[in-house]
């Protein structure tokens, strides 16, 4: 009868009558119907988080209504996010490519001499190097970091290229 009274779920006590109520059965049809892996009861929580939003527009006689549809609405949006998991994992991952052997070893052995020329710059020069061409920093941001000026780091960069240049086969940078 006191609920008859109420036109919305907002008061704390109705709200919590319905919570009582429906939350636990809400929480069981939903774990029956659509497994554990699914989280029925963070569903029907987040459905009746969602009443506690929109309480001004829920009756308590439409309550129980309003929190399973919310509740299904989830439960489906994550079986359908499910589904798009599971297809995605079942597509693998390509383990060829269409470079061939000599590519693949002439490759190896440029990285292994572009690494021991790299290895062999001064500090300095290898740390703007590094910092513009892999990280992607500026050389006004690099000067900042090291507190040198714009200059100088235009000037490392440019020797760790020559250097780089004289020394590798086929080394083209822009």
């Amino acid at each position: 009868m006191d609920e008859q009274l109420h036109k919305n779920v907002c008061d704390k006590f109705v709200f919590s009558r319905v919570y009582e109520k429906y939350a636990q059965n809400l929480s069981d049809i939903f774990y029956y119907k659509y497994g554990a892996l699914l989280n029925p009861t963070d569903k029907v929580q987040d459905a009746f988080i969602k009443l506690w939003e929109n309480c001004k527009k829920v009756t308590p006689q439409t309550a129980k209504a309003y929190v399973y549809t919310i509740a299904n609405n989830l439960m489906l949006n994550a079986a359908k996010h499910q589904k798009v998991v599971l297809n995605y994992s079942k597509v693998s991952p390509k383990d060829y490519t269409n470079e061939s052997p000599e590519f693949l070893l002439r490759k190896k052995q440029f990285l292994k001499q572009y690494e021991s020329v790299l290895s062999g710059l001064k500090p300095e020069q290898r740390e703007a190097f590094l910092l513009n061409k892999v990280e992607g920093k500026t050389h006004k941001e690099i000067a900042e970091m090291i507190g040198v000026t714009k200059k100088v780091i235009e000037h490392r960069i440019y020797a760790a290229f020559s250097i780089l240049k004289d020394k590798l086969e086929d080394f083209k940078l822009k």
